[in-house]
């Protein structure tokens, strides 16, 4: 029997046999195959364009010269989006992002009651993130998402735009980003004269309906279903509801288009509510918009969409579709219907087909930093082999540096990339790449922390590597910027993410620093997360760090003292006005933390070993591990413990993580054989794991509550898929025998038990406390020393070795270090609480 989905296929494959004798420009709309791999290999190549202009005996020749980037030839050739739109300076795409920037429809009757610090409604640091971006180089950028209703919301009066005042409010936005050229490798020259040419910039709209994955008791979706990620019910749309959401998507392109934008990405993917139309999993309609066994009814919401916002906006507006190609979450699209859609969309009018990997739901990682960099681009090859589209295809998903851009262009992956998150981590990853100075990357490390997890809670974005992210206007590090009367002498004992940060920022405006570690190496507790599997990204952070502090050491405004010890009484007398070396005005504390350790009989054990024994020292760890703590730590040590082998201890960097293996441990599917994507548990191939752990808590509840919102799942799932990993809560440890055996007590009362843990080893991560000495000595000194002595980082608050805390308070610290009110006690802050993270709180008191 004929599926539907093979008849649509063949249908339109009729279409395009029918329109053969057609221009291949007429039928496609849009030429995108602009360079082969022999012409973006060569140094300079002619134009077509080649003009004499007599007048009397003057002749001008206007000639236009193509050249290619010799860092990356693929990354920056042109693409030429037709004769409508023009051309994009590079094929590089920055993807969207909910950033909180995106302004909200909270009502003036409301807002006052919330007292939030900033309210967002003006979307001014909106227009300066991207415009930073902009100037970095970017062709084409694509905004976080804006419902076109407020069905669509993805939580209580989120961004939205349906009206005229809310398009009046994001002209500011692209007018500051068409202001900013983007320089791309074309030359015209009239005669002698050379002028270089340049893009303007671009800037497309998402436009998102959220469908059940709603935060909110409006939520509407193909049928009467709940998310598993939202408490919501969602609300079956009637017929009517549903070609009235199609107006309001058209609506909304068509706002946008006034409002200056240069397109609309349609979000079709990830699990929104095109993608819950699209899927017989969220759709069991009977109407003309569904039909388990009739795609062309489940596709019409998507097409109608792209028909009707193509003919809203005409031919001189861009439109993107984020297509799901792999949507990773049972009763998926299958192969055969993520063709006939992508055919379908191509028709109704799209620019660009964007690649979606994954539902929000799906239990499957697709851009933490587990993810191998690339590792899903193979799917928006595959479509692109298939040669049944001609509109550009772009890839995404965890791609974040320029050589991996490049191997997915060179190898026929894509025709554009998408990227996000880097653009938080560094705004001028492009410029950087086409300067060809890779090595001054900030790096996106996919961490999830204050991105993702801020997003899902209503807070405003940011990096944890790049705090200035979404902070632009408040966070402002301009290179020498302090006045000479100004400038402090400043020392800064310790250089793990903090320590760094400081120093970074303070010598950067101006200030002189003189680092101090005893490590011979910079990079603290950075320098153990690194060799955890699915950290490898941590070595970029520590690379990026290194080079610019070089940088700044060899403009003389850093002196670093490796491997020096830093006392109280050294830092006395290089305060005193007898100072040997240059006199320190200033001291900042960033020494870290280290291991709590808890009050065990037998702790003295051989066989009882620190977190920093395993992954600083290298420890020797034998086949059977306790593992006492279940915080990030207990995590992170449990699964190198797990992977990693002690005859090869090599620390893998991220380039060297492999991507089958990654796909074949959790059950994905590259042949895309089978509905999307999803292989059975049966055929799921996994890594052989090297030792066997118990992973232990004090408290009851599940292990590994307290981690990344985003995250966290991956985390407990890659442990206990592994089926070598026992968690058990709710643990008193008794003592420990001769024999280095943990005796510990499961539970309380008359449910407790007992057990020996007859292990090779016990390892301990049961937190950590701060490293104040200096600090503390600097205080009962009395002295002067103590209004000058200022803690930042771990060793200010240890929590959870949270390095997004400590780059955030260590970068802004060194802005204000010289202000009068700075004074140690009061030098900690913090971004503003937005009104949307205030609503967010309100509302989940409400429902508790």
């Amino acid at each position: 029997m004929i599926s539907s989905a093979a008849r649509i296929t063949s249908r339109y494959q009729q279409h395009r046999h029918r329109h053969r004798h057609l221009p291949i420009a007429t039928i496609c709309r849009y030429s995108h195959r602009s360079f082969s791999s022999t012409a973006a290999a060569t140094a300079t190549t002619s134009s077509n364009s080649n003009t004499d202009t007599k007048n009397n005996d003057d002749v001008t020749t206007t000639t236009t010269t193509t050249t290619t980037n010799v860092h990356y030839p693929h990354m920056f050739t042109p693409l030429d989006l037709g004769p409508h739109i023009g051309s994009l300076p590079n094929r590089v795409i920055m993807g969207s992002m909910h950033t909180g920037l995106e302004g909200h429809s909270i009502p003036k009757l409301i807002l006052p009651f919330l007292n939030a610090e900033d309210d967002h409604k003006d979307l001014t640091e909106m227009a300066c993130y991207f415009a930073e971006r902009a100037k970095g180089g970017c062709g084409l950028m694509v905004t976080g998402g804006v419902s076109p209703n407020k069905q669509g919301w993805v939580g209580p009066f989120a961004g939205k735009l349906s009206t005229e005042t809310e398009r009046d409010k994001h002209k500011v936005v692209t007018d500051m980003v068409h202001s900013i050229r983007i320089p791309t490798y074309s030359t015209t020259t009239n005669n002698t004269t050379a002028t270089p040419t340049t893009e303007p910039g671009r800037i497309c709209l998402q436009i998102l309906h959220t469908g059940r994955y709603a935060y909110h008791p409006f939520a509407v979706s193909a049928s009467n279903t709940k998310s598993p990620i939202s408490p919501f019910k969602a609300k079956e749309l009637s017929t009517s509801d549903v070609k009235s959401t199609i107006r309001d998507f058209a609506h909304c392109a068509s706002l946008a288009k006034e409002a200056g934008y240069d397109g609309v990405e349609i979000m079709g993917s990830e699990g929104y509510l095109i993608n819950q139309f699209l899927v017989s999993k969220t759709n069991q309609r009977t109407d003309e918009y569904g039909g388990s066994d009739n795609f062309g009814n489940r596709m019409r919401l998507a097409v109608e969409i792209v028909k009707e916002t193509r003919k809203a906006c005409g031919l001189d507006f861009i439109v993107i579709f984020r297509l799901s190609m792999l949507d990773l979450v049972k009763d998926g699209s299958s192969w055969e219907e993520i063709k006939v859609l992508a055919q379908a969309m191509e028709d109704a009018g799209v620019t660009i087909i964007n690649t979606g990997i994954g539902w929000h739901e799906a239990r499957i990682p697709t851009i933490a930093t587990s993810v191998p960099r690339g590792a899903f681009s193979f799917v928006t090859k595959k479509l692109r082999d298939e040669k049944i589209v001609s509109v550009p295809l772009c890839a995404t998903n965890r791609i974040n540096a320029p050589s991996t851009v490049e191997s997915i262009l060179a190898n026929g992956s894509a025709d554009l990339i998408s990227m996000a998150r880097p653009f938080l981590a560094d705004p001028d990853i492009v410029k950087k790449s086409r300067e060809g100075r890779d090595q001054e990357i900030n790096t996106c490390i996919a961490c999830n922390q204050a991105c993702l997890d801020h997003a899902f809670i209503g807070k405003t974005a940011s990096c944890l590597v790049n705090p200035r992210a979404c902070n632009e206007t408040e966070i402002m590090i301009e290179p020498d910027s302090v006045s000479s009367d100004n400038k402090l002498n400043i020392g800064v004992v310790g250089s793990g993410p903090a320590g760094m940060a400081f120093t970074h920022t303070a010598a950067t405006i101006g200030h002189h620093v003189t680092l101090f570690d005893k490590s011979d190496e910079i990079g603290g507790q950075f320098n153990m997360a690194k060799r955890v599997p699915g950290k490898e990204e941590f070595h970029e952070t520590i690379r990026y760090f290194t080079v610019q502090l070089e940088k700044l050491r060899k403009e003389g405004k850093l002196d670093m003292q490796l491997g020096t010890e830093m006392s109280y009484s050294e830092m006395e007398r290089r305060s005193g006005g007898d100072a040997v070396d240059r006199k320190i005005d200033t001291w900042i504390i960033a020494t870290g933390v280290e291991p709590r350790v808890p009050d065990i009989p037998g702790l003295d054990h051989p066989n009882v070993l620190s977190y920093i024994d395993v992954l600083r020292n290298k420890a020797k760890v034998g086949h059977k591990v306790a593992v006492i703590g279940a915080g990030g730590i207990g995590f992170d040590v449990s699964e190198y413990l797990l992977h990693h082998d002690d005859v090869d201890d090599h620390d893998k960097k991220a380039d060297e993580v492999d991507v089958d293996e990654f796909l074949e441990n959790w059950g994905v599917d590259k042949n895309k054989s089978v509905m999307a994507g999803l292989l059975p548990e049966e055929d799921i191939q996994m890594t052989k794991p090297h030792r066997e752990i118990v992973l232990m808590q004090r408290k009851k509840g599940k292990l590994g509550a307290g981690l990344g919102k985003t995250t966290g799942w991956i985390h407990r799932s890659t442990l206990l898929r592994s089926k070598q990993v026992e968690m058990i809560a709710e643990v008193s440890y008794d003592k420990i025998d001769a024999n280095g055996h943990l005796h510990i007590t499961i539970g309380k009362g008359d449910k407790k038990s007992t057990r020996v843990l007859e292990v090779d080893n016990i390892v301990l991560c049961a937190g950590q406390i701060s490293k104040r000495v200096l600090e503390e000595a600097a205080v009962d000194s009395g002295g002067d020393l103590a209004s000058k002595v200022f803690t930042i980082g771990g060793a200010y608050e240890a929590g959870e070795l949270d390095a997004k805390r400590a780059i955030d308070m260590g970068t802004r610290l060194a802005l204000r270090i010289k202000d009068d009110d700075v004074v140690p006690g009061k030098h900690a802050f913090q971004a503003g609480v937005g009104a949307e993270e205030k609503l967010y709180d309100t509302m989940m008191k409400l429902m508790r």
